[in-house]
């Protein structure tokens, strides 16, 4: 019993911690139609995991993650200023590019150290499994001083959300702090829950949010109620079904997900009327 309320405190608190702040940057990245962007700095910082285990360092070791942040890094400065000036190539194909490039080269990597696949396979679902206090602890500090930096600067972020480019000065240098914003997040859960699951978390919460509301901290409270609601659900049928943990947790969402659709069709039907 002490040990699965050990294992059980330490993802619910972790849980919880990963929702606050990606619901609040998935809405930004949602609303602002950059859905993939999150996908390219999780890939990347795979990328970054994956080069440090081929040349022998152990991921979630400091030296990991700053080989995972110089991946992030150099895509964020990507996303921020590789904005092409053709109408008809929009800026999430630079997105799609990015991912693209990011996973070939994790495959590439991988295919030339021994153990090489399992690692991708590794980087796709996660270790959640395996966290620890002090990874908890490190992960709540930076999402904290990430929060703050957020909160501090909200208003320049939201008018870049909702008036589109050209709201405010020095646009590319603000878009920069917005995408390493996103990659310090990514670099820290990317090595524990995945590149799918830390996906799940930024997206799902916030796209069931965006259904029911336009306001900010309507859709914060609703946001973080539904995605930490659906994560410990998909954490207690991981336990107790003895199913996968980070594949049932995307799939937790994803049902969360489908049942707000379902809600929100009901809500805007005339019978619903």
């Amino acid at each position: 019993m002490l040990a699965l309320f050990k294992f059980l405190s330490i993802q619910i608190v972790l849980l919880v911690v990963v929702t606050s702040v990606h619901t609040y940057l998935g809405l930004h990245v949602i609303r602002r139609g950059i859905v993939f962007s999150d996908l390219a700095l999780d890939q990347l910082a795979a990328f970054g995991m994956i080069v440090g285990l081929a040349i022998g360092i152990q991921a979630c070791s400091p030296l990991g993650y700053i080989i995972s942040f110089i991946a992030v890094l150099l895509g964020s400065f990507l996303l921020a200023y590789v904005k092409p000036k053709n109408p008809n190539v929009p800026h999430e194909a630079v997105i799609g590019i990015i991912y693209c490039l990011a996973l070939v080269a994790s495959v590439m990597v991988a295919d030339k150290f021994s153990g090489g696949a399992a690692y991708i396979s590794q980087t796709l679902a996660g270790t959640m499994l395996w966290v620890n206090w002090t990874l908890v602890g490190v992960t709540t500090v930076a999402y904290a001083l990430l929060s703050l930096f957020h909160y501090k600067f909200r208003h320049k972020f939201i008018k870049m959300t909702e008036e589109g480019p050209g709201s405010v000065a020095n646009e590319n240098r603000w878009d920069l702090y917005f995408f390493i914003s996103l990659g310090i997040i990514t670099v820290l859960i990317v090595p524990i829950a995945g590149v799918l699951l830390a996906y799940g978390f930024l997206m799902i919460p916030a796209a069931i949010a965006t259904l029911f509301t336009k306001n900010w901290g309507k859709a914060l409270k609703l946001g973080w109620a539904v995605g930490i609601g659906a994560s410990l659900s998909g954490l207690f049928a991981s336990y107790f079904l003895n199913l996968p943990y980070g594949p049932t947790l995307v799939l937790a969402l994803g049902a969360a997900f489908l049942a707000a659709l379902a809600i929100r069709m009901i809500k805007t039907s005339p019978a619903g009327n």
